[in-house]
C-alpha cells in the first residue's frame, strides 16, 4: 500500500510461543521499529512498556500451546501494533483495570476484540510527538 504524501507502509509480523520467556524479543523489536521512525527515547520506552503490558494481559488467558502474534504497521509518524493470542475464555481484557489505564496512557489509542475462534487482540496506536 502506498500513501501519496508519506511514502510506503511497512508491515512487520512476529510469531512467538505464548510465553513470557519470549517477551524480551518482542520488547527489543518494538524499540528497534519505533527508533526507525525517529521516535524519542521516551516515546520508544512508553511503546515498549505498552506492548509488554498488552502481552502480559493476553498471556494471562492464553490457551495452552498457543502462539503470540504481534503485527507492527509502520507509517512515517505512527506505529500500529496488534498483539493476538488464542485465549481460553474468548473475552477481551477488562477496561476498568489499572493495567488498562496504564496501557491507554502509554500507547495513546488502545482497543481490544475477540473473534469466534477465541483469538483475542489488543491494538495500540502510538504517534510520534504525541504526549503520553
Amino acid at each position: 500500500m502506498t500513501y501519496a504524501e508519506h511514502g510506503t507502509r511497512d508491515l512487520v509480523v512476529l510469531h512467538l510461543p505464548a510465553s513470557s520467556a519470549y517477551l524480551s524479543v518482542l520488547r527489543t523489536a518494538t524499540a528497534g521499529l519505533a527508533a526507525r521512525l525517529d521516535f524519542t527515547l521516551d516515546e520508544i520506552e512508553d511503546l515498549r512498556i505498552a506492548v509488554d503490558e498488552a502481552c502480559a494481559m493476553l498471556l494471562a488467558d492464553a490457551a495452552p500451546g498457543a502462539d503470540l502474534s504481534c503485527q507492527f504497521e509502520l507509517e512515517p509518524t505512527l506505529i500500529r501494533v496488534a498483539v493476538t493470542v488464542r485465549s481460553k475464555r474468548g473475552r477481551v481484557p477488562a477496561r476498568d483495570t489499572f493495567a488498562w489505564t496504564v496501557l491507554s496512557a502509554l500507547a495513546g489509542e488502545v482497543d481490544a476484540a475477540t473473534d469466534a475462534s477465541y483469538n483475542t487482540t489488543i491494538r495500540l496506536v502510538k504517534r510520534r510527538g504525541e504526549a503520553a
